[in-house]
């Protein structure tokens, strides 16, 4: 096997606190760019479209950046344990800025597409590699602090992304939401070029072409399948019949690759490591419910409680701002009760915010909604820093970039899982319910709204969603007779309780599958050095002292 131990050097004590919070200025601006682009670019999709067209097509905007980003994150951890930090960075952020450039120069909605996929490519190896050079960094109770303040600014992408991206299209115009990436990502790479040290694995690099391509033929697969699934096709059509088929063919061959390979992607022996097994499963369930959340809350607060959409991302504000309060406090308390117990509260307390939502009706004030989305960002908070610092804690630091973005990649393909599996159990709620209760009703209208009966009893069977969008919309409902929508609109209300209080049973129960996990999680010993005082295992050298 090639020696893909990290050539060891101490920290220079002349100029090393300069160079490191430089390094980590550079970090935290690469970080909050790569993840506000995920959510800044929803804001400005429908001028978008409205100046393109595309209408069709508007959902690949999305796809494209998630299928790239997702697909290349192991991939990205294992080039850094390959060819060093630096390398894979920097390239990293100059593909999202190409990327960026890109799009902010397309002439149609296809050119655009294609440049998303190019910029997720360069933010899906920015994404890891932050928390893998805070591994290299610190130990102990540094590490912890660091991951936590990281996962912070991640959270605070989530906050600011929408109304940023908002500020833009109104101030410029849309392609500045992707031009101001330019001079930022310009900035990131010189910071972290100039401190980040160019240190890779000694001895002969050798890569896993066949792992790679077979990894990412299944990933993409699978989201394809995922993403098109139940919109474009039918779950049962042979189009995403046959992209399942693929991903699994294509999985299963690189599982036998990876464990044959002698520089695997992704180890196969590493499953074979509880801690490493229950952590990323920990991470997949909890990213799979909490999406129920992120995606479904603003739709109640706006169809059923009534608010307007800026209104009810105000009611997500508080998740954001407790899950990044305690993602720094956790850090720190974990070295006072434990890894296991505290993963075990985390989880808990968001199964109590889940089961919270439950409880959500029509007459739920903003405030109370506020109120569970504190208590479910507390929980995430708790959990989602030790996902990462657990592992890094332990494995050595030639796996480092390995196992980071491992849980990176899990967390993705959860959240993925949670949105189409919880809008699926939403729509099939939706047309049951839909076709219980409003189509009698529909029957019952006069003869001179028959074409208005017949439409939406087609239309709650292919998209219930539209009948929300329709019927709960203060200025569709204008459009109709008032003694018509006094009986219609409190039907489809109910329905969608009904079916929303579904989606957050449903992601309950993946939430309390997350909890069991962590009993089966063995006690993981965190050290409480940093690493001035304990600078060993073969640490990759980070900091450029010139």
């Amino acid at each position: 096997m090639e020696n893909t131990k990290q050539a060891a050097a101490p920290l220079a004590s002349a100029d090393g606190g300069n160079k490191r919070g430089l390094l980590i200025i550079g970090l935290l601006i690469a970080m909050l760019f790569a993840a506000l682009d995920g959510t800044i670019v929803g804001t400005a999709m429908p001028t978008i479209i409205r100046e393109m067209g595309g209408l069709e097509l508007m959902a690949w905007l999305t796809t494209a950046y998630m299928l790239t980003s997702t697909t290349i994150v192991p991939i990205a951890g294992k080039l850094a344990d390959l060819l060093g930090r630096k390398l894979v960075y920097v390239s990293g952020i100059m593909i999202f800025i190409l990327g960026s450039a890109l799009c902010g120069l397309a002439g149609n909605i296809e050119q655009l597409i294609i440049f998303r996929a190019i910029q997720g490519l360069g933010g899906g190896i920015m994404m890891p590699m932050a928390m893998i050079i805070i591994g290299d960094l610190f130990t102990g109770k540094q590490r912890a602090k660091w991951q936590g303040v990281f996962a912070a600014v991640f959270g605070l992408s989530s906050v600011l992304g929408p109304q940023v991206g908002g500020w833009i299209v109104d101030a410029w115009n849309w392609r500045w939401v992707f031009y101001i990436n330019l001079p930022v990502g310009v900035l990131a790479a010189v910071f972290i070029a100039i401190s980040l040290s160019g240190k890779k694995a000694e001895g002969r690099v050798k890569f896993d072409w066949a792992g790679i391509s077979t990894m990412v033929v299944g990933v993409v697969s699978l989201l394809l399948g995922l993403s098109l699934g139940g919109s474009e096709f039918d779950w049962l059509s042979w189009q995403i019949i046959g992209l399942f088929a693929l991903a699994i063919v294509s999985l299963i061959w690189f599982v036998r690759i990876e464990s044959r390979t002698e520089e695997p992607i992704l180890p196969v022996k590493l499953f074979r490591d509880r801690t490493f097994t229950m952590i990323n499963g920990i991470g997949f369930f909890m990213s799979l419910g909490m999406f129920g959340a992120i995606m479904f809350v603003p739709l109640f607060m706006q169809w059923i409680v009534g608010i307007s959409a800026s209104e009810s991302g105000t009611v997500m504000m508080p998740m954001m701002i407790s899950m990044m309060i305690f993602s720094v406090v956790g850090g720190q308390v974990v070295y006072k009760i434990g890894v296991r117990l505290q993963l075990a509260i985390g989880m808990i307390i968001v199964a109590i915010a889940f089961f919270l939502l439950t409880t959500l009706d029509a007459s739920t004030a903003k405030l109370t909604a506020s109120s569970f989305m504190v208590v479910l960002g507390i929980g995430i908070g708790l959990v989602m820093p030790l996902l990462t610092l657990v592992l890094q804690e332990s494995y050595p630091k030639s796996q480092l970039g390995v196992v980071t973005s491992s849980s990176t990649f899990f967390r993705q393909i959860g959240g993925t899982f949670g949105m189409t599996l919880l809008g699926a159990v939403m729509n099939m709620q939706s047309s049951s319910h839909l076709k219980d209760r409003l189509v009698p009703l529909l029957g019952q209208l006069p003869e001179d709204a028959k074409a208005f009966a017949d439409q939406t009893s087609a239309t709650v069977a292919s998209n219930p969603q539209a009948i929300y969008s329709t019927l709960l919309d203060p200025k569709m409902l204008t459009q109709f007779p008032k003694e018509l929508t006094d009986k219609m609109v409190p039907v489809v209300k109910s329905t969608l309780i009904d079916s929303l209080h579904t989606v957050f049973w449903v992601g309950l129960v993946f939430i309390l599958i997350g909890t069991a996990l962590t009993l089966l999680l063995r006690n993981v010993k965190l050290v409480q050095q940093t690493k001035e005082d304990k600078n060993a295992d073969g640490a990759e050298p980070q900091l450029n002292h010139m």
